[in-house]
């Protein structure tokens, strides 16, 4: 039984699961995309941010801590020169998974996992949404006309004669009922 155990041990020994998880990291930071079943991608995703995390500031102390875990110079070095320089803004989140289906084998769900700010495709569908205002700048445009439209209604609507009657109106119903 779990009883509440967060990781997935992935039917795996310690050391296999450890060993398996740092060559998917190495895979994903040297490609910057790798296919797997969707409980993989699952864990490396929790075993990989972190250290995407920690790239972000190039110290020695870092660079060793990351090292003990990818047991690869040249993910390493892949990881503090290029991958930081492109997620140096972001706060979080550097990597995605996609579900692409089953597998025919075994019927495992696959997926892919794969660093965000390295996929074209979806970088390019990510400008096109930004060109379009966000639902507060919408808001805050909608605002804006209705005030100029209110305020060049306003003017023409006190010059009309109609709109001197209805106050005029208004003060006859109120006395009315005062009368009676």
């Amino acid at each position: 039984m779990r009883h509440g155990c967060k990781i997935n041990h992935l039917s795996r020994t310690h050391a296999h699961r450890v060993a398996m998880l740092s060559n998917m990291a190495t895979s994903l930071i040297l490609h910057k995309r790798i296919e797997t079943t969707l409980a993989k991608a699952k864990a490396l995703r929790v075993y990989v941010e972190p250290l995407i995390n920690r790239s972000k500031e190039d110290t020695m102390h870092n660079r060793r801590i990351v090292f003990s875990y990818l047991h690869s110079k040249e993910a390493v070095n892949e990881l503090f020169r290029e991958v930081s320089q492109k997620v140096a803004q972001r706060p979080g989140g550097y990597t995605r998974i996609l579900k692409t289906g089953i597998r025919h084998g075994d019927n495992s769900e696959m997926a892919i996992i794969e660093l965000v700010d390295y996929n074209e495709n979806m970088l390019k569908e990510a400008s096109a949404k930004k060109s379009k205002s966000t639902r507060r700048s919408r808001a805050k445009k909608s605002e804006a006309p209705a005030v100029e439209t209110a305020a060049s209604i306003e003017a023409p609507v006190a010059e009309t004669p109609a709109v001197e009657e209805a106050p005029a109106a208004e003060t006859s119903a109120e006395e009315t009922p005062k009368a009676e």
